[in-house]
């Protein structure tokens, strides 16, 4: 939003630091809150714009998962969500409840950025279930060794498989692909920058919130088995999971008026 103010991050103190003396006016911070309330305005934590993302590719592809859907709903076909991510050792930050005016902190080990585990993972949308592996670096190898696990963890029924994912390099691989070919797999590609329309990134989240945040684990087996626990249990409520990662059937307008506007 254009204020003609200099610089970014306007606190309630920033601003009343300006107001004194610019205006040479002493206003308090509740004063200044209720006037930036008056004018619609609240204090909220900005996201990202993936400005890149194409609308009419989102547009079409909205149009295609409706048909997979729906054939979905017919159980003609299992439709899977796949992505990956990075899982780091040291705890990841976030709000929680704490004595007032009293500073919270939480021990780190200080383990460096390299104690990480790079998680493949599935959401299962047919059945409301996730299944996570891992073997090291995300590649063409690694990934063509997840499908067959992958395989092996579904219960197809005779019924078509529909990976849905992402453009990663290793994805678009000719190992991969021919192996997918080979396992039976129909492979649909997200439209680029568009990591909202993968519920699966609700995934990695829900993860984060449950087994990071706020813990640094004392090693990378206990990491590992954390992770392994949370799929299982999450497993056992089918419902949850569905309710968590319901996928995006439509697209929010001023979200995609703002991608064509930058």
């Amino acid at each position: 939003m254009a204020h003609q103010l200099p610089g970014r991050g306007w606190t309630l103190k920033k601003l009343k630091r300006y107001v004194a003396e610019k205006l040479d006016r002493s206003v308090s911070r509740s004063s200044l809150r209720e006037l930036l309330k008056q004018a619609g305005l609240s204090w909220k934590k900005c996201k990202k714009l993936l400005a890149k993302a194409d609308p009419d590719k989102r547009a079409q592809f909205i149009e295609q998962f409706q048909g997979l859907y729906e054939r979905m709903c017919r159980e003609e076909l299992l439709l899977i969500y796949v992505d990956e991510a990075h899982i780091h050792q040291d705890l990841a930050g976030g709000y929680t409840w704490a004595a007032t005016g009293q500073p919270i902190w939480r021990v780190s080990r200080s383990p460096g950025l390299a104690k990480r585990i790079n998680w493949y993972g599935a959401y299962d949308f047919s059945q409301g279930r996730c299944f996570i592996w891992q073997e090291g670096r995300c590649n063409g190898e690694h990934t063509v060794t997840f499908l067959q696990r992958l395989v092996q963890w579904l219960d197809k029924a005779d019924r078509q498989l529909v990976i849905i994912w992402d453009g990663a390099s290793y994805h678009r691989s000719k190992l991969v692909q021919a192996e997918a070919e080979r396992l039976g797999i129909e492979l649909i590609r997200l439209p680029g920058y568009s990591p909202d329309l993968n519920p699966i990134e609700g995934l990695w989240k829900w993860l984060r919130q449950e087994v990071t945040q706020h813990y640094c684990h004392s090693s990378m087996a206990e990491l590992f088995f954390a992770c392994k626990n949370f799929i299982e249990t999450i497993n056992q409520d089918p419902d949850q999971i569905i309710s968590r990662l319901w996928p995006k059937f439509d697209l929010d307008p001023h979200y995609e008026k703002l991608l064509v506007s930058i």
